[in-house]
């Protein structure tokens, strides 16, 4: 049994961080109803793509979200939900008729969760954009990638599933324990470019203190250090290499041959020649060797695996961190992962019955 058994949330079916949001609840053991666009209402919205994760777990009901006569069925759900999770531009749930002013005066305890890009407010608020323009505008961005060339995209982890679904996934549970004690909801406004920055928040103090330099490439943990980035393997694989303290450093250069009098670490004026120097050993050997190589020791040097390999690793098999090739529900608790739940197909009919049996 998961922590949030017996926990309901409805969440209205969309892209990017409520799906994300909406699959961690799953799996934490909440009852979580998708409702998505039934056909004569249009196209659905991202099914299959990514559905087999970012879907698992919880039942969708087709339902049209400006039908009168789907609009009792789907209000009758709200009232036996805890919480519900949306991810519209600001007003569409307001125009809907589902927005929290409504929702809360039929449930006071009902929790309303939003995520956005830009948030509820502000000059952007009702602007277009992905995730890239809202990392962007955090400054976390402009952190990312090589020197003297183009930030690089952290896929989209940083601003939809970081900085958005997370940060929603947080506000909803807080939300949902003052509930219990109060007996009113929240309104959780959940924006990717807070919640971006907000993760780069140790950067931001760094600055502020003289010890972070906005060119990128030339910082502690932004690839600058040479003790502290990837390299190229002969057979075309990469390495990290993260030994950031003194230890983990001297493992480094015992590992590697190299004098530490020849190498002292936080000398960043010879970082670049040090840094090719590292290149051209690591360029010398496969991969896979380098990981036997440093394997036991503590020098903090790994295989960079694939999304093909990740699967197939010895440490991800024994936690079972994948299940038939896929991510599995995490954290552990009590030492045990839970099991990822199917999607499942209900009708709003079937839904809204299933719901008020288990509230008799």
């Amino acid at each position: 049994m998961q922590p949030l058994n017996g926990v309901r949330i409805i969440e209205f079916d969309g892209l990017g961080p409520v799906t994300f949001a909406g699959m961690m609840l799953a799996d934490l053991g909440a009852e979580v109803v998708r409702l998505t666009r039934d056909a004569s209402a249009g196209p659905a919205v991202f099914d299959e793509v990514g559905g087999a994760v970012l879907h698992r777990g919880r039942a969708f009901v087709p339902v049209d979200l400006k039908s009168a006569d789907h609009r009792e069925r789907i209000l009758t759900l709200i009232d036996g939900a805890d919480a519900v999770i949306e991810g519209f531009r600001p007003g569409v749930m307001e125009r809907l008729g589902y927005g929290p002013e409504v929702l809360q005066a039929r449930k006071p305890a009902l929790v309303f969760g939003r995520v956005t890009g830009w948030g509820q407010t502000g000059p952007l608020a009702n602007a277009v954009g992905h995730d890239l323009n809202y990392i962007g505008l955090s400054g976390v961005l402009h952190a990312m990638g090589e020197a003297d060339r183009p930030p690089s995209p952290p896929l989209n982890l940083v601003g939809d599933y970081g900085g958005g679904a997370m940060l929603l996934v947080v506000g909803v549970l807080a939300a949902l324990v003052e509930a219990r004690t109060t007996g009113r909801g929240r309104v959780v406004d959940a924006a990717m470019t807070d919640g971006a920055a907000l993760l780069g928040g140790l950067f931001q103090a760094l600055r502020g203190q003289g010890m972070w330099s906005e060119r990128r490439g030339a910082n502690l943990l932004d690839g600058g250090a040479p003790f502290y980035r990837c390299y190229a393997c002969r057979d075309g694989g990469f390495v990290a290499v993260a030994a950031l303290g003194p230890r983990f450093y001297s493992a480094l250069l015992a590992g590697l041959g190299i004098d530490p009098a020849e190498a002292v670490q936080y000398d960043i004026a010879a970082w670049p020649a040090f840094q090719a120097r590292l290149a051209a050993l690591f360029a010398s050997r496969d991969r896979d060797d380098w990981s036997a190589h440093f394997a036991g020791t503590e020098a903090c040097v790994t295989p960079i695996l694939s999304l093909g390999e990740a699967p197939k690793h010895p440490h991800n098999q024994a936690r079972g961190t994948f299940h038939d090739g896929l991510p599995r529900p995490a954290p552990l608790f009590d030492g045990k992962a839970a099991e990822p739940g199917p999607k499942t197909a209900l009708t709003l009919d079937q839904m809204v019955t299933k719901w008020s049996h288990r509230a008799g």
